[in-house]
């Protein structure tokens, strides 16, 4: 089941949180139908922001945009006049009170929606898709992921029949619910037609519970020590009983 299912979706309420934080009731579906409509909006909005996700947090009148950014200065604009712009159009889209927080990404290389576009974009700029892949793995090998998985599918290198290619480094315990894996899909838009990109990156196990509130990670960042090097995918330290 591992090997079929998201693992993202697998392991929510154990080692991942939910991006969309609220409480629904009759209105579920129209809250949702807009959670999707603002992410989509912020994407197209600043498509160069090297945005990894857009989690989302409401209360009865207003709604609460985290971005987590690798790129938090083309996000916010200069004296933050671009951040104050996107909350503007984002008022008049959802008619309500809308608040955005920046939340910078450390290290891009552990993300796997980051990792997955930057090679979208060097498969639009006729950039080898072989060279890409394995310069993408050494990168996030080096940071410290204990694995990574990239899988292209199209017609890679312009040839005539579509197939899929695959490179893999370090391990992907796709069956272990403890196991912290980072997994993404983006697709490239070539002159041959769309090439799509698979990303899974493994970043560690997490023993003991874990904070799956949606700021735990801003929280983590601001006091550093442990909870930052396991945030950004370093492993947990064990404890040895004695």
């Amino acid at each position: 089941m591992g090997q079929k299912v998201n693992p993202i979706g697998l392991r929510l309420g154990i080692v991942k949180g939910w991006d969309s934080n609220w409480y629904g009731g009759r209105d579920f579906a129209d809250k949702l139908y807009e959670d999707q409509k603002i992410r989509k909006y912020v994407y197209a909005r600043i498509p160069k922001g090297g945005i990894a996700k857009v989690i989302i947090e409401r209360t009865l009148k207003r709604i609460t945009l985290t971005i987590h950014t690798a790129r938090p200065g083309v996000v916010i604009g200069k004296g933050g006049a671009e951040v104050d712009k996107l909350k503007e159009e984002l008022k008049k889209l959802t008619n309500k009170d809308v608040q955005i927080n920046i939340f910078e990404i450390k290290r891009p290389e552990l993300d796997a929606k980051l990792v997955g576009e930057s090679i979208a974009q060097q498969l639009q700029a006729r950039i080898s898709f072989r060279r890409a892949m394995k310069q993408s793995i050494a990168a996030t090998m080096r940071v410290g992921a204990e694995g990574i998985k990239i899988k292209l599918s199209g017609r890679l290198g312009g040839a005539e029949m579509a197939r899929s290619e695959m490179y893999k480094e370090g391990r992907i315990p796709l069956h272990t619910l403890r196991a912290d894996i980072d997994y993404a899909l983006s697709e490239a838009q070539t002159v041959y037609g769309i090439i799509g990109i698979k990303v899974w990156i493994f970043k560690g196990e997490v023993y003991g519970k874990r904070d799956l509130s949606p700021n735990a990670g801003i929280a983590n960042e601001k006091s550093g020590g442990a909870g930052r090097r396991r945030r950004e995918g370093g492993p947990k330290r064990r404890k040895r009983n004695n």
